[in-house]
């Protein structure tokens, strides 16, 4: 790669991360309340960059949502705070989880790995430019549930009793409120969102890379 494309990428790369930034210390634009949970603008451009420019990048600014996130919860104390910081403990504990940092940074990651090869993927099967949209969407869509599902699902497994009494429930209603609630309406709906926003952002953005390469 010529220092020229590598600056370019830095370029690029710094360009995202400062809208995840923005996003993320934006009221209700980044971090959307959702009772006990937040939706989240923010894996857009993570998906964004993935896309773009490629696996390794959208890794890194999966790392970087996952600080946003890490950040706004040990600041701003909330209920399920504990999910994502080790800086809070559970209830009936004394001590926070590294377990936490996992569901934190992990997920998020994965969303630009995710995002990135799946794209490459059917990028290289669906080699007509017209079928490129559904490299582009598929690979949003997937890599938006990729983190709500890992999310919720670390929640679930490391968190379980401790999140359901924060949240007001039973242990056993847990299961069902995520499959029917989170996953299915609030991450269906992300994921959704990403495809739509993805596609509409990524298309001329191609274009104009291409003219300028």
């Amino acid at each position: 790669m010529s220092t020229t494309k590598k600056t370019l990428r830095m370029v690029q790369l710094a360009i995202l991360t400062a809208i995840i930034i923005v996003l993320a210390v934006t009221p209700f634009l980044g971090y959307i309340p959702v009772g006990t949970i937040q939706a989240t603008t923010i894996h857009i451009p993570v998906i964004i960059g993935a896309i773009l420019l490629g696996p390794s990048a959208g890794a890194f600014l999966g790392g970087v949502f996952g600080l946003t996130s890490f950040l706004n919860n040990t600041l701003t104390y909330k209920l399920t705070s504990f999910v994502f910081t080790p800086v809070y403990s559970a209830p009936g504990e004394d001590f926070g989880s590294p377990w936490s940092l996992v569901i934190c940074f992990v997920p998020r990651i994965l969303i630009g790995v995710v995002a990135g090869y799946l794209y490459k993927a059917l990028k290289a099967l669906f080699k007509s430019r017209e079928k490129d949209i559904i490299s582009i969407s598929v690979a949003a869509v997937l890599g938006s549930l990729t983190n709500t599902i890992l999310v919720m699902a670390g929640i679930y497994f490391f968190f379980g009793s401790a999140f359901a009494e924060a949240s007001g429930m039973a242990f056993n209603e847990l299961l069902s409120y995520i499959i029917t609630t989170v996953v299915a309406v609030n991450g269906v709906v992300e994921a959704l969102v990403a495809g739509l926003i993805t596609v509409l952002i990524v298309r001329p953005l191609m274009a104009f890379m291409k003219r300028k390469s």
